[in-house]
């Protein structure tokens, strides 16, 4: 499993981009409330972009309550009323991105409350999830390769164990922003990366025993180097 990966100034401007031929879209064919999108394939030939990017512009709208999936049935156009669509979809194309020690701030906060939800909900599903990803983590580790992305999947993997759909999404959201700035920075080094094994195995197990305390006292540990990180750039 691998995560496509834009630099800051490409992904924000493909993002831009779909964000806005799917407004256009919307207010082209008069969609309302409840009516249906395309699907990702049908927008991702009309768009000419892959459709990877339209289901991450997709999730990014879904996430602000734009529109909204249901499972195998496709993706609808949110209860909200055109004006005030409109005046989001402005809002969203002004965002700016965050900058690293923002990132950084968010997912820590994010990720002390996911990881203690991940300890209550988590299923035996979840559990084979999370040790695929701290194994892959620790191979390509100890085969001193590049884990980046391997670590962020382990996190995603803690994410989607919460059972909290809104906190998953938001994680997905910014996970590709982080990947950047973690190789823009050098962030995960060999010594830190070694010491992220023992430290992710202590999460593991504490979701395991489903101990939230423990899973969330294990987070701040595995956190505490790289917020000191961030505040030395």
């Amino acid at each position: 499993m691998k995560l496509e990966i834009l630099t800051r100034n490409e992904n924000q401007t493909v993002q831009n981009e779909i964000i806005t031929k799917i407004r256009d879209l919307i207010v082209y064919k008069n969609l309302e409330p409840g009516d249906k999108l395309p699907a990702e394939r049908v927008l991702s030939d009309k768009f000419g972009v892959s459709r990877s990017n339209v289901r991450e512009a997709i999730r990014k709208l879904e996430f602000y309550g734009i529109l909204a999936s249901k499972p195998q049935s496709g993706t609808f156009v949110a209860d909200i009323g055109q004006i005030a669509m409109n005046g989001m979809m402005e809002d969203i194309l002004s965002l700016e991105e965050p900058d690293f020690k923002s990132l950084v701030e968010t997912r820590i906060l994010l990720e002390l409350k996911t990881v203690r939800l991940a300890a209550q909900r988590r299923t035996e599903a979840d559990l084979i999830r999370l040790k695929a990803a701290l194994d892959a983590y620790s191979e390509k580790v100890n085969n001193q390769e590049d884990a980046v992305q391997e670590d962020l999947l382990f996190h995603l993997a803690i994410a989607k164990a919460s059972g909290n759909s809104s906190m998953n999404t938001f994680m997905l959201i910014i996970t590709p922003e982080i990947i950047t700035n973690f190789e823009k920075y050098h962030v995960c080094d060999k010594d830190l990366a070694i010491t992220g094994i023992q430290e992710h195995q202590d999460i593991f197990d504490a979701i395991k025993q489903q101990n939230p305390q423990l899973a969330k006292d294990k987070m701040k540990v595995h956190f505490k180097t790289l917020y000191q990180y961030c505040y030395n750039i």
